[in-house]
């Protein structure tokens, strides 16, 4: 498969993804500045312009062409175009395993587009791009993030405690790690057919 036809995850029925530029500096500082949007990342601060113009950015658009068809992408309203946030696959050294993850503006969230999103790309990562295990982790008190991550079809695998020199309130009930492996996924495949018929 040519990296072309990798290139992106196809969009979802409200939300159309494209790969990250330089010029989304500003989008990704304003979704960072949010508290409640850090909340469970560094306990609300913001990630400076810095950090995101200089290392940030140029690391992710660098995985592009390392690991085709993985890596983040941002995120916009199909009809309107508005900037939501942003969806990945953050690829492992040898691109056989992705990371999901996704970042919302607070406005969009309760709407199920985390989920939309989420399920899209585990989709892709095993349908299209060919990976044999998609994984995700977060805080344990994130719950409205373990729900996206189960709905997307990943599933609990453990609790582990990280040491921080700057905890964040919930740190002490440690971190979570959900996964789905490519052969759990060609399984379910199998079943939707089947399910969807029944309904």
């Amino acid at each position: 498969m040519g990296d072309d036809q990798v290139a992106a995850p196809v969009g979802t029925e409200r939300l159309r993804l494209r790969r990250l530029t330089m010029d989304d500096v500003d989008l990704l500082v304003e979704l960072d500045s949010d508290p409640e949007v850090m909340r469970f990342l560094t306990g609300g601060v913001a990630t400076p312009l810095a950090t995101v113009r200089d290392e940030q950015l140029p690391r992710l658009l660098a995985q592009y062409d390392r690991h085709p068809g993985l890596g983040r992408w941002a995120a916009h309203d199909r009809e309107s175009g508005e900037f939501l946030g942003w969806f990945a696959l953050d690829p492992s050294e040898d691109g056989t395993e992705a990371e999901l993850g996704y970042r919302l503006r607070r406005a969009t969230w309760g709407r199920g587009l985390a989920t939309e999103g989420s399920r899209a790309l585990v989709r892709h990562a095993f349908d299209t791009v060919g990976v044999r295990r998609v994984w995700a982790e977060t805080m344990t008190v994130n719950e409205r993030s373990r729900r996206v991550m189960v709905k997307a079809g990943l599933h609990y695998v453990r609790t582990f405690h990280l040491q921080w020199d700057d905890p964040i309130p919930g740190t002490e009930q440690g971190e979570v790690e959900y996964e789905v492996r490519a052969e759990e996924w060609a399984t379910a495949g199998q079943e939707r057919p089947a399910a969807r018929r029944a309904r």
